[in-house]
């Protein structure tokens, strides 16, 4: 079932023109406010190139559990994890940003997102809520016209989905 409403308040045909604009940048801030915490955080994770900090692992080895049926359990291979976290939180934004293989990317980080709900229950109202609406609309709707992902589009001749 679908209900049909105006998206802008005033139908006119400029306003019907801009919309697919207006629809474009709007999705590249939702790129850009999900890709700011998750990037700040990957930064860091990192002493150097693909060197991990002492205290990225210490987190995943010591302090980082996992809240699941009422208990409190350790990450499994948490130098692995700490890894992958720290390069996930680098690379996916910069996709996200850039709107390169946006749809996975957002679906990384809706999958980082959940298992960061895991980790810290307490967050979901200030932060894992919003960053999982906004990953998952990035998911739903796409990068939108500002992207390299429509850019491959055109250039390749093929058609949106």
């Amino acid at each position: 079932m679908t209900i049909s409403t105006p998206v802008l308040p005033i139908e006119t045909p400029f306003l019907r023109r801009l919309r697919p604009l207006l629809e474009s940048v709007a999705q590249l801030a939702l790129r850009f406010a999900i890709a700011i915490p998750f990037y700040r955080s990957g930064l860091t994770k990192w002493d150097g190139f693909l060197k991990l900090s002492d205290s990225a692992d210490a987190l995943f080895t010591d302090e980082f559990k996992l809240h699941v049926l009422g208990g409190q359990y350790p990450f499994p291979a948490p130098h692995l994890m700490a890894f992958a976290s720290g390069m996930m939180e680098i690379l996916l934004p910069i996709l996200l940003v850039f709107g390169l293989g946006t749809r996975l990317a957002a679906l990384g980080l809706l999958g980082m997102t959940a298992i960061i709900q895991l980790t810290e229950p307490d967050g979901w109202a200030n932060f894992h809520l919003i960053w999982g609406a906004t990953a998952l609309a990035i998911f739903l709707y796409g990068p939108g016209q500002i992207s390299l992902d429509a850019l491959l589009v055109k250039l390749l001749g093929g058609t949106r989905t």
